[in-house]
């Protein structure tokens, strides 16, 4: 459990708590940017000690992911199986996309921090990339089962990728929110037809 040091003892930070932390850290995201936000500068914010927050979250890295995933958790692919590669592909991708989209936003900024930063990328990839690779890979198993596309197809290892750079890259770029018909419309012009290959 989360704690803070209050009177020289540990005492378990509290839900309320550790939600104004998060909303600290996420407000000077937005502000400076994840290349001049500081533990400091957090602790500061959220008035706690900067020694606790390394002991709870290691350092910067885990603090800003851990804080986008109270923001806005991963959602939860287990329930799709629609029987159709397209359509478990459009209903993963839609849930990604009623994520917050100052939240998708911020994801799309630190990308580009975390070529600089191995530690963000490392904490990026383990919160959000591969829980969604391992949902898409899943999801290409059940269609290579039933015929549906042939076994270890090689557009297979560009799915993933594919997918998070229509829902995080691609609205930051166009500057406008993706709907359910641009999904569809990119599977069936770019992604499916590239299983058909």
């Amino acid at each position: 459990m989360s704690s803070v040091e209050q009177g020289g003892r540990r005492t378990r930070l509290s839900p309320e708590r550790e939600a104004e932390l998060y909303t600290a850290v996420l407000e000077l995201l937005g502000e400076v940017g994840y290349e001049a936000l500081t533990m400091p500068g957090v602790a500061a914010r959220s008035r706690s000690s900067t020694a606790t927050l390394y002991r709870q979250w290691g350092g910067k890295p885990g603090l800003v992911a851990a804080a986008l995933m109270h923001r806005s958790p991963l959602p939860d692919f287990s329930d799709i199986d629609t029987g159709s590669l397209r359509e478990d592909l459009l209903a993963m991708t839609l849930r990604v996309l009623a994520i917050a989209p100052e939240v998708r936003k911020l994801m799309a900024g630190l990308a580009h921090a975390a070529m600089a930063d191995q530690d963000l990328g490392t904490a990026m990839r383990a919160k959000f990339a591969q829980p969604g690779e391992v949902a898409v890979q899943e999801a290409l198993r059940r269609a290579e089962i039933r015929g549906e596309i042939a076994q270890g197809h090689p557009a297979g290892q560009f799915a993933g990728h594919l997918l998070i750079a229509l829902t995080i890259v691609l609205p930051s770029l166009d500057g406008r929110e993706l709907d359910a018909a641009y999904v569809a419309e990119f599977l069936d012009v770019v992604l499916i037809p590239a299983f058909r290959g």
